[in-house]
């Protein structure tokens, strides 16, 4: 008997112990919601979770620490906190807490996306990218590609007029940047080969899909054997079809410069030169693999982005016509802009940030890990916590932001804030080691594309909705959408 109460003396300590440790730990761990047993907070998330947890962070700070299953999460919703994680403590929190779904063929292995900083390949890789793809130079000599598929965009818009039919905003701009996309890197339509024709964009959408939805492995990553939704499943087929045509691709353009076809004129090319010249550094299953990067990164973002700011602007006439008025007296009615014509043009720039503050592509980022225990403004972000930086709550910051909710353009007409990495208000492309690489493309491609649809049509929605009924809700995914597509109606000048 005595030895029974010894022991449950002892447990009675340790639990004591263990609960005082556990107190004294979790002081000093960020507030947050209380977690229930097993699913902790993932209740709270709901079917648009950027929206949940901007009001979580309205009860519990700027900085709230959550459990969502067994992943303990730190979410940072202030740009003063996000410039303290992005890039005062960037190295500590650029490591990538890698969804389930990204394991497929392995891409996660592969990606500049998710591969540490601290890798070989990791540095290799955005090496090439920002010297072979995304520099100035390579830009500026792609220009003519970028040229040509936006005036396809327009003749495409030309056509539904003549017969009075709305154009799907966003899958008129996907495929114009599905096709920009492919004619830099490959020099090719990928929509109009026979090998690939639609299936293009359903493949591409359906990885985005997988890679947006909320996946059980991701919380609970002991059934990771079982994958219960089957996500990774499907994310492996879609994957492998387009790592195939990749290949195929590949192939045909390495028995071309067997053959003397060298015309170095593509972004293949340049990489076919790299491999051909330092294999180290960049192999055939590398290519495809960085091919499948930038198609994925570079097509729904792009549209998306195009889908919003037309949206707002229809349901702004009073900002459509201005913006209008501006492209009149600069460019003059009827001509495509030109990327160095948006220097000249503030107001579309405007209109830009605008679009960038309120529809944040990935309202989340790409979500980060703590490499090690870090402080941060007196909590501690335990080690391998997830750390989401809610950009989408920073966009519409009260106490940085006049009339958050109000698309409003002039905010930005007197402002040097930028979306390139150094004022933490606007980061929609990130920033720090992990900033997008292709945001040098993006800020050339999208005002340009807007520009160009604005000053060549007037538009009006489609069905005789009124402006002010316009449907804005959004789709949550690895990117935002329109949960309505916007159909728009051209009119010719």
């Amino acid at each position: 008997m005595d030895y029974v109460n010894i022991l449950l003396g002892l447990l009675f300590v340790w639990i004591v112990v263990r609960g005082l440790m556990s107190l004294g730990r979790s002081k000093r761990l960020a507030p947050g919601p209380f977690p229930l047993p097993i699913i902790g907070n993932i209740h709270l998330l709901g079917d648009k979770p950027h929206v949940s947890l901007t009001q979580l962070a309205k009860k519990h700070g700027p900085i709230m620490n959550m459990k969502l299953g067994q992943i303990n999460t730190v979410v940072i919703s202030s740009s003063v906190l996000a410039r303290e994680v992005m890039q005062k403590r960037d190295l500590s929190f650029s490591s990538r807490c890698v969804p389930d779904a990204l394991h497929a063929c392995n891409h996660h292995d592969f990606s500049v996306v998710w591969l540490p900083v601290n890798s070989s390949r990791w540095r290799t890789l955005r090496k090439i990218m920002n010297s072979h793809i995304f520099s100035g130079s390579k830009l500026d000599a792609n220009e003519h590609v970028r040229t040509k598929k936006i005036q396809e965009l327009i003749d495409y818009c030309h056509n539904s007029s003549k017969v009075g039919e709305a154009v799907n905003i966003g899958r008129a701009t996907f495929r114009t940047s599905l096709n920009l996309l492919s004619n830099t890197i490959f020099s090719i339509d990928l929509s109009l080969t026979d090998q690939f024709s639609d299936s293009a964009k359903e493949l591409i959408w359906n990885i985005m899909v997988e890679v947006g939805k909320p996946n059980l492995v991701d919380y609970f990553p002991f059934l990771k054997m079982i994958d219960p939704q089957g996500i990774r499943r499907r994310a492996t087929d879609y994957f492998t079809k387009i790592l195939d045509l990749m290949s195929g691709l590949i192939d045909e353009r390495l028995k071309e410069r067997k053959l003397g076809k060298h015309a170095d004129v593509d972004v293949l090319d340049a990489l076919l030169n790299i491999s051909q010249d330092s294999p180290e550094e960049i192999d055939k299953n590398q290519i495809e693999q960085l091919c499948l990067d930038l198609f994925v990164a570079g097509t729904d973002t792009t549209s998306n982005t195009l889908e919003w700011a037309m949206a707002e602007l229809l349901k702004n006439p009073h900002t459509l016509k201005k913006a209008q008025q501006e492209l009149a007296q600069v460019i003059g009615r009827g001509k495509l802009i030109k990327e160095v014509d948006v220097a000249q043009l503030p107001y579309l720039r405007c209109i830009m940030k605008e679009t960038f503050r309120i529809h944040p592509q990935a309202p989340f980022l790409i979500p980060r890990k703590a490499e090690e225990d870090v402080e941060l403004y007196g909590y501690i972000v335990p080690k391998d916590s997830q750390v989401l930086v809610n950009v989408w709550a920073i966009g519409r910051d009260p106490s940085l932001w006049e009339d958050p909710l109000d698309f409003k353009p002039e905010r930005f007409w007197e402002s040097e804030i930028d979306v390139r990495g150094q004022d933490f208000e606007l980061i929609p492309f990130g920033a720090g080691r992990r900033i997008c690489p292709g945001l040098p493309l993006a800020i050339r491609m999208v005002p340009v594309a807007l520009g160009s649809l604005l000053n060549t049509f007037n538009w009006k929605l489609h069905g005789g909705i009124a402006p002010k009924d316009l449907d804005m809700e959004e789709k949550f995914g690895i990117t935002v959408a329109k949960a309505q597509p916007l159909l728009a109606i051209p009119i010719p000048l």
